[in-house]
């Protein structure tokens, strides 16, 4: 792990901007946020969480009852009110990549891509008690393949894809802090975070 110097330096030039992690449902995005929060010392959001929190209902029951257009908009609503704070870890919903007005929130900050193979995703999905309403079906195998054909594109403007195997949460996270500098070349490239008025 990094030193206390090197972290704090990499905080430095993020400059407080938000982190949000992308990808697939699976990928690993709320237990890889968690201990990024913490290594990063900035704080973690499951914006899954506070969409059903916002809603008083799962999202299970928000795509059920009233439908996966209903919930994008939900999505956005709850991203464009995370995206007026800063040094936060935003783990996002696999599907917040497809409107194009939220990638104008995603790129205030820095969008981290988790990719995990799809046969990983395969087998943490079926080992997943939780319900994925887009995978409700008689083939949850062909779902999640016609899905990630329908995403990769998306995922592919993150600002940094990390490719992720059989590694646990905090290894992933690591890894990210480890990449991250890369993106961070120029000294001066710091961004001016949106803050929310106390």
């Amino acid at each position: 792990m990094k030193n206390r110097s090197e972290t704090g330096s990499l905080e430095k030039k993020l400059g407080g901007r938000n982190l949000y992690l992308i990808g697939m449902m699976g990928s690993g995005k709320s237990t890889t946020g968690v201990p990024l929060a913490k290594i990063m010392n900035y704080k973690f959001i499951d914006l899954d969480d506070v969409i059903e929190q916002s809603a008083k209902k799962t999202i299970s029951n928000i795509f059920k009852e009233d439908g996966e257009d209903l919930f994008r908009g939900l999505e956005h609503q709850v991203l464009n009110e995370v995206g007026h704070h800063h040094s936060l870890v935003v783990a996002t919903g696999g599907g917040v990549v497809t409107r194009s007005d939220n990638w104008g929130i995603l790129h205030q900050g820095i969008v981290i891509w988790l990719q995990p193979s799809n046969k990983e995703l395969l087998k943490r999905l079926s080992q997943d008690k939780s319900k994925r309403p887009l995978l409700d079906g008689i083939n949850p195998e062909a779902s999640l393949e016609k899905l990630i054909q329908e995403r990769e594109a998306f995922y592919a403007e993150a600002d940094l894809q990390v490719v992720v195997q059989d590694e646990s949460p905090v290894e992933v996270a690591k890894k990210i802090i480890k990449t991250l500098p890369s993106i961070l070349t120029n000294p001066e490239d710091q961004f001016s975070p949106q803050t929310t008025a106390n």
